[in-house]
């Protein structure tokens, strides 16, 4: 099932499949976001925007909007 990283619950694991924002994927590629990269989602802000994603052992922030553009697929 595929779905965007937005909705990935706390504690889930998917991994990614494709980026759609062609100007965000060059900034998402910088930061290891590749086809393939195993997203674990650690903890949501209060506000609930950012959101805080563990990718290749590092903890990364990323705004609700800009994680709608990436399309993973839960494991």
């Amino acid at each position: 099932m595929q779905l965007s990283l937005s909705r990935l619950p706390i504690g889930k694991i998917g991994k990614v499949e494709y980026i759609k924002d062609n100007n965000l994927k060059r900034r998402f590629l910088d930061l290891g976001l590749i086809p393939n990269t195993i997203v674990k989602t650690e903890r949501y802000s209060p506000s609930g925007n950012p959101i805080a994603f563990n990718i290749r052992g590092t903890i990364i922030a990323i705004r609700k909007e800009e994680a709608e553009n990436i399309l993973i697929r839960i494991i």
